[in-house]
């Protein structure tokens, strides 16, 4: 289970959450399972990513909490994730498997912040 020591550890830089985005949070890594697992399987300081590459503008569409720039930032975290896959499948480097989960579980983050955030179809349900 998630702490709330760990929303403070993971959320906050160098600022203090509000109660509402405290409230917003909690409600969210409740309610949204792939999300919770994904903080918890990387480091989501702000300023320290383990996968720079696409991890910043992925962190930043967790985190956004107007609707209207929601989609412009998943497209945005899609767009960094795909840009590292295609570099991950130039490399001759099979020491890439724990990244690889890393982009699949953000993956399927970012697909539940579309169906239930932005009230995208669910593709995955017959």
């Amino acid at each position: 289970m998630i702490t709330e020591s760990f929303a403070a550890r993971a959320l906050v830089s160098s600022e203090v959450l509000s109660a509402k985005a405290f409230k917003q949070w909690r409600y969210t890594m409740a309610t949204h399972p792939a999300i919770a697992y994904s903080m918890t399987q990387h480091d989501s300081s702000l300023s320290n990513f383990r996968f720079p590459a696409w991890q910043r503008e992925y962190e930043a569409s967790i985190h956004e909490s107007d609707p209207k720039k929601l989609l412009e930032r998943i497209h945005a975290a899609e767009a960094a994730i795909f840009g590292r896959l295609q570099d991950l499948t130039r490399s001759d480097s099979p020491d890439h498997k724990a990244e690889q989960q890393a982009i699949a579980d953000a993956l399927s983050a970012l697909r539940v912040l579309k169906r239930d955030k932005l009230q995208f179809p669910d593709w995955q349900t017959q």
